[in-house]
């Protein structure tokens, strides 16, 4: 579990986040929703540890991130996967090497124990043929599920995604998101979800933080959604599903 407490953060005097206090649970997709500009971004990288926090503290299982020493971080940080918002695979890498890469950089195994931990993680998200592709060669929702084995090579406790379905169609982006939600499961990672994606929140939003104007606005699970009263949460849902299907209408 993942423990924000009262955590602010300004850059240049700008107040980005304010006083946010939420849970983040293990073994559940936490989503993280909010209209462009509203701090979820922030709130995510801080969470990461990309960006340091004016106030307040994050805890992993009861530890306090402001409270480690170098060393522990980087520890911390091995149990991290992330799946960055456009897949961020190296071009010059085959599939194999881009899965590899983490395992290379953070143990010992040698390249038989690593290969079979590829050729796990690569099963795992359907692409069992792929390891020699390059990522020129590979469909978006493709990139996608090779960024999602990198990022459980290293069997994460912790699983950080930044707008998954970022530039998917709505079929490929389904399948995006039942394999996070099935890994999640399945190993019972702690996983935040970074999305605009309302079909994603409907999908498997666990728990849903809506992030508005820097402050944490609502929470609850996708159900308690459709019942909100929230004035601000159903502003963004109805914008949300109007844009869609204006784009829809003008494909």
């Amino acid at each position: 579990m993942i423990e924000v407490n009262h955590i602010s953060k300004q850059f240049d005097g700008k107040q980005v986040l304010q006083d946010i206090t939420t849970r983040f649970i293990r073994g559940k997709n936490n989503l993280i929703i909010g209209q462009s500009g509203s701090g979820k971004t922030v709130l995510l990288k801080c969470i990461i540890g990309l960006y340091i926090i004016d106030e307040g503290d994050i805890l992993f299982e009861g530890k306090s991130l402001m409270e480690m020493d170098p060393a522990s971080r980087k520890n911390l940080r091995k149990e991290f996967g992330t799946l960055f918002q456009g897949g961020a695979l190296f071009s010059s890498l085959t599939v194999e090497e881009n899965v590899m890469f983490p395992l290379t950089m953070n143990t010992a195994m040698d390249r038989e124990e690593k290969l079979e931990r590829v050729n796990f993680c690569l099963k795992r998200v359907r692409l069992e043929n792929a390891n020699k592709l390059y990522p020129s060669q590979l469909s978006g929702g493709m990139t996608k599920r090779v960024a999602i084995a990198r990022a459980i090579s290293l069997n994460p406790k912790y699983l950080f995604c930044d707008e998954p379905n970022s530039g998917l169609d709505p079929s490929t982006a389904n399948v995006i998101d039942k394999l996070i939600n099935e890994i999640t499961e399945e190993y019972q990672i702690t996983t935040i979800v970074n999305t605009h994606d309302m079909n994603s929140v409907m999908e498997i939003g666990d728990q849903v933080a809506f992030i508005y104007q820097g402050q944490l606005w609502w929470e609850g699970s996708r159900n308690d959604i459709l019942q909100s009263s929230n004035k601000e949460l159903n502003d963004f849902v109805f914008a949300t599903e109007l844009t869609k299907k204006l784009k829809h209408k003008s494909a």
